[in-house]
């Protein structure tokens, strides 16, 4: 099983004056281990969804889906598609434990939702990372999840509390099943601790990618049901319709 990172350290040094991109290994330009040249190249998320943050021509507009059947959710916040090479920086942060990049992708998640309480976005009272079964995460040996929740709250200055979110049941993988499959799969998936106490706030759940929604939907519903305030997703990437 591998060892989680210590939180207290950094995973890599930020103060190195000379950082190699991570994408082309030129010299970095930026304050992180990217340059600018490849970052402007990310595959950002221009036009999408003002509710769910699903790829579309243009901005501003919200998708059929958000229209016929509204989200439990209140907000996505993503900023980038599901396309290379975020989609393998994602991977093999998820997968291959490469938690450096997880950490330059928090960093840049960070700088998006920033820019966003700037530009009138209601900060949350607390961030909720998407809990893992347990059996899935002795084998990854880390929640990908709650290690970005913990980042981004370092960054945003947010508390993020890990232990509120339980999943109670050990289902097959979402990135197995097509969206029907997926709802069923989540019925009765996630439950709250004993020591939540989520009555009026805005809680914002944090993951890496948002597919269908479902788990999205399924914790939010959880938690306006227990009284939140407001839900809104952070998350590295949304991914577009199948064949967009």
């Amino acid at each position: 099983m591998r060892c989680q990172p210590d939180e207290r350290l950094p995973v890599y040094s930020w103060l190195k004056n000379k950082q190699s991109c991570s994408l082309c290994d030129e010299p970095a330009d930026t304050a992180q281990r990217l340059c600018s040249s490849c970052e402007a190249e990310l595959p950002w998320l221009r036009g999408h969804c003002r509710v769910c943050a699903l790829p579309l021509p243009d901005s501003g507009l919200v998708c059929g889906g958000c229209l016929q059947r509204p989200p439990s959710f209140d907000r996505v916040l993503a900023p980038w598609r599901y396309a290379f090479p975020i989609d393998s920086l994602i991977t093999r942060f998820k997968h291959q434990a490469k938690w450096p990049l997880g950490r330059l992708l928090g960093e840049l998640l960070s700088q998006h939702l920033g820019h966003a309480f700037d530009d009138g976005l209601a900060r949350p009272d607390l961030l909720l990372p998407v809990p893992l079964a347990d059996r899935r995460q002795r084998q990854r040996g880390f929640n990908q999840a709650a290690l970005l929740a913990l980042w981004l709250g370092e960054q945003l200055q947010l508390p993020a509390q890990a232990r509120w979110l339980q999943r109670i049941g050990d289902t097959p993988a979402q990135q197995q099943l097509d969206a029907a499959a997926r709802k069923r799969n989540l019925r009765r998936a996630f439950a709250l601790s004993a020591e939540s106490r989520v009555t009026g706030l805005h809680l914002a759940l944090v993951d890496d990618v948002l597919t269908t929604g479902a788990t999205a939907e399924s914790l939010a519903r959880l938690l306006k049901k227990a009284g939140a305030a407001r839900v809104d997703v952070y998350c590295l990437a949304r991914t577009p319709k199948p064949g967009d």
